[in-house]
């Protein structure tokens, strides 16, 4: 019999199984896909990680501090449920920006992680010190991407799979926890047919047996709803964003379906902040998709022009890159699940990111020639290019008239005006005529190039965007992407689910988004970006620790 059974093999699960593993103690990884799915949906990331006061960040000139971001910190989550349910999301994040502050970049760096020299601005926020947002860069960038970060833990457990120590049941979907009095003791389901499938395509749930295993203890590990659009638009927070929208598209594979939130529930365990949510604005459909309605996430630079879906432009401080929630709710208000960014050649050669390993294949295969080819010659990067020539979201004109006349094709809802539209760009380019400037995207978009990183990679140098020489000219159609579970399963400091009662059930831990990164909501409202990954490293950590040293 196991010491410990993990359900879930992505980054949490693999951490938890990692610290045990270490420690002697011997785990059996119950996972409902095949191995190739092996880290879940870490794999798939950027590999943002949120480190604060780094050397990178000194090295570039960014003065940073623990108190600094506990401040965006806190003041992002804007936990108002202290009585209640925010009490052990409040208590992670103070322990996990510590950890962020302190001793999380030599843990990883031991692990052979390494980050890019140079630091992203990520989230930068709604326009207040106390408010949302990062107050400077901490956006660090895995050499490797969510590859690189799976890798360094699963590597050491498939060496104790080797040694006995780790055992895999793949294709096994747990449908129920097993107590014994109120104690987890175990997990039961369904043998699933054996898979082929690659990473991340959609697998069969045809039923083969049955399987029941027992241990000491059970972490529950198995990642958020994202995947599940009935569950997400069911906990949609309308009073608070606005309607559901009717059209999603998924930035996670199928297999995220949040189905163990309502077993761990049945087994006692209390789920917390339902209604947090962290879905993103700028989801493009992917013109070579792996999953079902997959989607990419473009991160901007702050340069593009944003507008609803009527040719509005978003009002301050709805810039690309400062406040998701915010922007969602502003986009939401107008009655449509859709918004524009309108832009030139010039700004998506330096400003258009693309989330997803796959989609930086320069840095997810740590090559450093092509890096520098691919991000500072001429040309957006070969992904993002592809989206523009393939992508059924973008539509590429050479002048005003015509990019209106391929968005209104594209239009889920209004026609759009483009002697309105020509207006209102004409209005924000008059005011590059000199220095000065009472456009507070302009504002932001100098603000931005005082940071080197972004000066150098990140953000064009400030152009009228009716210029043909920086033309052509580009729309983009963007639509409600899901991604990240911000509420869950709430647990204490040891990663122990706590129960109705306000005690731990025994025998049962959580880690990863099915906790909401920590607590049942570590990030309260709003996440800092690069904290994800973090959140599943850290309370993987910390449940792997605290079986390794009650066992």
């Amino acid at each position: 019999m196991p010491d410990v059974i993990v359900v879930g093999a992505g980054l949490a699960g693999l951490v938890a199984t990692y610290e045990l593993s270490q420690a002697g103690r011997r785990v059996l990884v119950v996972e409902q896909e095949n191995r190739a799915n092996l880290g879940g949906q870490a794999f798939w990331s950027l590999g943002g990680l949120f480190f604060v006061d780094s050397p990178e960040q000194r090295r570039m000139g960014i003065k940073d501090s623990r108190e600094l971001a506990l401040q965006d910190w806190l003041g992002s989550a804007g936990f108002d449920r202290l009585d209640d349910e925010d009490v052990w999301g409040r208590r992670w994040a103070e322990a996990y920006v510590d950890f962020a502050a302190s001793e999380k970049r030599d843990y990883l760096r031991a692990l052979g992680l390494k980050v890019l020299p140079i630091v992203g601005w990520a989230e930068r926020g709604g326009g207040s010190a106390s408010g949302h947002g990062n107050s400077v860069p901490r956006f660090h960038l895995t050499w490797g991407t969510g590859p690189e970060v799976v890798r360094v833990f699963a590597e050491p457990v498939l060496e104790a799979e080797q040694r006995g120590l780790v055992r895999f049941a793949f294709r096994h979907q747990v449908d129920e926890l097993v107590r014994d009095g109120d104690a987890v003791v175990g997990v039961r389901g369904t043998v699933l047919a054996a898979s082929s499938e690659e990473r991340g395509v959609k697998s069969s749930r045809d039923p083969v047996g049955e399987f029941e295993h027992r241990g000491a203890a059970v972490v529950v590990t198995s990642g958020g709803i994202g995947h599940n659009h009935d569950l997400v638009r069911a906990n949609w927070p309308t009073e608070r964003m606005g309607p559901a929208p009717e059209h999603l598209i998924s930035g996670v594979p199928a297999h995220v379906d949040g189905r163990m939130l309502a077993i761990t529930e049945d087994a006692g365990g209390r789920i917390v902040n339902r209604d947090r949510l962290w879905a993103y604005t700028e989801g493009i459909h992917n013109w070579d998709p792996i999953w079902p309605d997959h989607a990419i996430r473009i991160i901007p630079g702050p340069s593009s022009l944003w507008f609803d879906a009527t040719g509005r432009r978003l009002p301050a401080p709805n810039f690309p890159g400062f406040d998701t929630l915010g922007t969602m709710k502003e986009i939401l208000a107008g009655g449509h699940d859709y918004s524009w960014f309108v832009l030139t050649q010039s700004i998506i050669e330096k400003e258009f990111a693309l989330s997803g390993s796959e989609q930086n294949p320069d840095i997810t295969g740590k090559d450093v020639g092509f890096l520098l080819k691919s991000r500072l010659s001429k040309g957006a990067p070969g992904p993002v290019e592809k989206f523009k020539e393939h992508g059924e979201d973008f539509v590429v004109a050479d002048t005003l008239a015509e990019l209106v006349e391929g968005m209104n094709k594209l239009s889920r809802g209004p026609v759009i005006d483009a002697a309105d539209l020509e207006r209102q760009i004409v209005e924000r380019d008059r005011e590059l005529d000199n220095g000065f400037s009472k456009d507070l995207q302009l504002m932001a978009v100098a603000n931005a190039r005082r940071s080197r990183t972004d000066k150098l990679v990140r953000v064009a140098k400030p152009h009228r965007i009716l210029d043909p020489e920086h033309g052509p000219l580009i729309a983009v159609r963007l639509n409600i992407l899901t991604r990240k579970t911000l509420g869950g399963l709430e647990t204490n400091l040891d990663s122990q689910v706590m129960g109705a009662d306000g005690e731990p059930v025994p025998g049962l831990y959580a880690a990863g988004e099915v906790a909401g990164f920590g607590g049942g909501g570590v990030h309260g409202y709003n996440a800092l970006e690069g904290s994800f990954l973090g959140g599943c490293i850290f309370s993987g950590r910390a449940a792997g620790r605290a079986l390794a040293r009650s066992r």
